[in-house]
């Protein structure tokens, strides 16, 4: 079994907080997944269903702590104690300051790096779970750094979050396997797309040439979970 556990804090008033990336992510695997509806068990919001990676069916959980994100240890430590499971069951997903918007990086233990829902997980479980960290970017300055991190997300976030949260859903079955495997899909889904580079011709070509459509070769980016986030009408920045 596997346990999803996404760091944020509860309500509307937070939903899109940079602060509840960890809600989005774990919200985007269960969607993409079909997981359960949400029920309220272990003071948190859970989900049950599978991820099916190359061979295997594995059970897995999500955990949204509802007790805010300073106490987000106790619903952890509840469902660890209920299955009997241990740290390395556990994958945290939350924002990281010091990483760049549209970057992730994940790794077993280390410290909490002034992240309180982290603190309290090490406090109640021991550092020994793996951390799913999402960039949110720094503000550049220390005075901004509370205004940032519980301010919404701004329209123009927009396509990097939704291409990354689409793409930590399409990989999280190998985070049943191999976490390095699951960080590198990520990575290719959310690579930048470099532009072509034109074609030098060596000669005039004939009138009747076919040329390929360009819009019809470049596919569409659904970004897929955002929708709950942002709405057409939304002008917030």
């Amino acid at each position: 079994m596997i346990v999803l556990v996404g760091l944020g804090n509860p309500g509307e008033k937070h939903a899109r907080h940079r602060h509840n990336v960890g809600f989005m992510a774990v919200d985007a695997i269960g969607d993409a997944h079909g997981f359960g509806p949400a029920r309220a068990k272990f003071q948190a919001e859970i989900r049950e269903g599978f991820l099916t990676g190359d061979s295997d069916r594995v059970k897995a959980l999500i955990v949204k702590p509802q007790t805010y994100m300073n106490e987000s240890g106790l619903a952890v430590r509840q469902v660890a104690d209920f299955y009997k499971l241990e740290p390395l069951d556990f994958v945290v997903f939350y924002d990281e300051l010091d990483l760049a918007s549209g970057k992730l990086r994940i790794k077993t233990g280390g410290g909490a790096a002034g992240h309180n829902g982290i603190r309290s997980i090490d406090a109640h479980l021991g550092n020994g779970f793996r951390r799913v960290r999402i960039g949110i970017d720094h503000p550049g300055d220390r005075s901004k750094v509370t205004g940032h991190v519980l301010g919404n997300f701004a329209k123009s976030d927009q396509e990097w979050l939704g291409l990354m949260l689409d793409a930590i859903a399409g990989a999280a079955p190998f985070l049943t396997t191999d976490d390095q495997r699951f960080a590198s899909e990520v990575g290719q889904r959310t690579a930048p797309i470099r532009p072509e580079k034109p074609r030098r011709e060596a000669s005039a070509k004939p009138e009747t040439e076919t040329r390929p459509d360009k819009d019809a070769a470049s596919p569409p980016g659904p970004f897929s979970a955002l929708g709950k986030f942002f709405g057409r009408g939304d002008s917030e920045h």
